[in-house]
């Protein structure tokens, strides 16, 4: 039997264990770090000098001090001092300030990306998966130039926002 949780690394209790609470307060932390988790930061590699109780941090690269060995790990500070939580594949946390959302895919750490099929807001679906490259028209009179300046106008918009090629 392990001592830990396979996916969060939580402390188990064991029967006939002395001091249960001290596993299962422990438990507790971490679960209070990672249960809908915000950080500070991403990609740093210094402790702060003056963090608060329930702040977390993803490590950078080349952790320094007391992160030192934590290289891309999430670090939380709580009363009992740092408590550090090994990434695991489809974590999410969300980037305090901003709201992006961090997710943890293929060994990294990805800020801001949005993964789905369509966007809907209000019941209303408005962006889709991405759709061949429309065609810039070609020919046509001088009096056509007006027409066929707003439709590349149109198409180096959508374009621009990914929507086609």
């Amino acid at each position: 039997m392990n001592d830990r949780t396979e996916r969060l690394g939580l402390p188990m209790l064991y029967a006939g264990q002395a001091q249960k609470e001290l596993t299962h307060n422990e438990a507790l932390t971490l679960i209070d770090l990672l249960l809908a988790g915000v950080v500070e930061e991403v990609g740093r590699d210094e402790p702060p000098g003056d963090p608060r109780p329930g702040q977390c941090w993803i490590v950078g690269a080349e952790p320094e001090g007391q992160w030192i060995g934590h290289a891309r790990w999430l670090a939380g500070w709580t009363l009992g001092g740092w408590r550090f939580v090994a990434p695991r594949e489809g974590m999410r946390l969300t980037l305090a300030g901003s709201g992006m959302e961090l997710s943890y895919r293929g060994g990294v750490w990805h800020v801001g990306d949005v993964h789905g099929h369509a966007l809907w807001i209000a019941g209303q679906r408005v962006v889709g998966a991405r759709q061949p490259a429309i065609a810039i028209p070609l020919g046509g009179s001088i009096v056509d130039a007006e027409a066929r300046a707003a439709v590349a106008d149109i198409v180096a918009t959508l374009q621009q926002h990914g929507l086609t090629a």
